[in-house]
């Protein structure tokens, strides 16, 4: 998957994608400057080389009822290799949880979680964090307002720093 193997158009192609992913494939080619059956190999290529992993809508979350951002930081008590990974699993499977990082210096991981409420939130902290033998501390940040949030990546970094 090493970004040597993007050229120009790939990156065009990318770039329009991360905009807006229910282009048409013709509206794309009309966009990047290409034939549209090129864009549909292109788009098929980068799926394939897990370069486009997927596809998805962006919900506004306090439209939906999900008005409780946290942002939460765990520590587990062991950090072998097999605890961590268990943990991870353990995350995966909870749907509040958005997204999981195991982080360097500091907690173990720190876990971006959307729920309706506090009553939630404490639901999902009792149910995958206090109530686990190997986490030793929770410590939770709540947004009082999210002033970005971007899921694009700039295909321009992409380009100059190839791996």
């Amino acid at each position: 998957m090493a970004t040597e193997q993007l050229d120009d158009l790939d990156l065009r192609i990318l770039d329009q994608l991360q905009v807006d992913a229910s282009l048409t494939n013709q509206d794309l080619a009309e966009r990047v400057h290409a034939s549209p059956p090129t864009c549909m190999r292109r788009v098929r290529r980068l799926k394939s080389m897990g370069i486009i992993e997927k596809q998805v809508v962006i919900l506004a979350p306090a439209k939906v009822g999900s008005t409780v951002t946290a942002i939460i930081e765990v520590t587990l008590d062991n950090q072998s290799a097999e605890q961590l990974a268990l943990f991870e699993k353990r995350i995966e499977t909870e749907t509040a949880v958005l997204q999981c990082y195991r982080v360097s210096t500091g907690p173990d991981f720190v876990l971006i979680a959307q729920v309706v409420d506090m009553p939630a939130y404490h639901a999902l902290v009792h149910r995958t964090l206090t109530a686990q033998a190997n986490v030793r501390n929770v410590r939770t940040f709540f947004s009082v307002h999210r002033s970005k949030f971007e899921t694009r990546i700039a295909t321009g970094v992409m380009a100059e720093h190839p791996r």
